[in-house]
C-alpha cells in the first residue's frame, strides 16, 4: 500500500498539479488534502517569509496529522510595487482568496504603469516534514522556484487560478491562464519548487 501524504491545502487545482508531478517523478504515494484530515486547524500565515509560511503549515499539520506533510506558500512580486503583493497575495484586496478582487486591485495599481515596467516574478516555497510517532519533527526540507514574466493589462484565458489571467512569463504569448497544465507545470514557480522537493521525498520517506 502506498504511504499517504498530506498536501496542506484544500485547493484541488494545487492537489492536481502535485499528482501530476508526483507521477511524473514516479515517486509511490497516496497524496490528500486537508479535507482528508477531520478538525484539521487553520494555519494562520504570521511568516515574513515564503519559506516561513511553508514551513509554519507543514509542521503544524504534520503534528496534528501524524502524516508526512507538504505545505506550500508562493505569491506575485511585482517590481513597480516595490515586491508587493509578495506573501500578501492572497489577500491583497483584504479578503483571502478573493482571486476577482485581488485581480482587479493589481491592475487599477498599474493602471498608470508603462508596458515596459510591468516586470514581476511568482515566488514558491515548498516544504516538507515528517513527523515520529509522537508527533514531533523528524526531518524537513524546503525547495524555492521562480517564474519571472510581467502583468498584461487585460485577464485573458480560463485555467489557472489566482493572478494567472494576467501573469505573462516571459518567451510566451500566452498568459498562464491560457496554458495547458502540462506546460505551466514545466515553467511554473510551484512546478519548478515541488519538483526541487520530488529527492528531498525520496530522502525522508524512505
Amino acid at each position: 500500500m502506498s504511504r499517504q501524504l498530506l498536501l496542506a491545502t484544500r485547493n484541488v487545482e494545487k492537489l492536481a498539479e502535485l499528482r501530476r508531478i508526483l507521477a511524473a517523478a514516479d515517486v509511490d504515494v497516496e497524496l490528500v488534502g486537508i479535507d482528508a484530515v477531520p478538525d484539521a486547524p487553520e494555519v494562520e500565515e504570521t511568516g515574513t517569509s515564503f519559506s516561513a509560511n511553508a514551513l509554519l503549515k507543514a509542521r503544524t499539520l504534520a503534528e496534528f496529522s501524524g502524516l508526512p506533510t507538504i505545505a506550500e506558500d508562493s505569491g506575485l512580486c511585482v517590481d513597480s510595487l516595490n515586491g508587493m503583493p509578495g506573501i500578501l497575495s492572497a489577500r491583497w484586496s483584504g479578503s483571502h482568496g478573493d482571486d476577482e478582487a485581488n485581480l482587479r486591485l493589481l491592475l487599477a495599481q498599474l493602471d498608470e504603469v508603462s508596458d515596459e515596467r510591468r516586470n514581476a516574478h511568482f515566488v514558491c516555497a515548498a516544504a516538507v516534514v515528517v513527523p515520529d510517532a509522537e508527533g514531533a519533527v523528524l526531518a524537513e526540507r524546503v525547495a524555492d522556484g521562480t517564474m519571472e514574466g510581467c502583468i498584461t493589462r487585460k485577464p485573458r484565458g480560463e485555467g489557472g487560478f489566482g493572478y494567472d489571467p494576467v501573469f505573462r512569463p516571459y518567451g510566451e504569448s500566452r498568459t498562464t491562464a491560457e496554458m495547458s497544465a502540462p506546460d505551466k507545470d514545466a515553467i511554473s514557480h510551484r512546478g519548478k519548487a515541488l519538483r526541487a522537493l520530488v529527492p528531498m521525498l525520496r530522502e525522508v520517506l524512505t
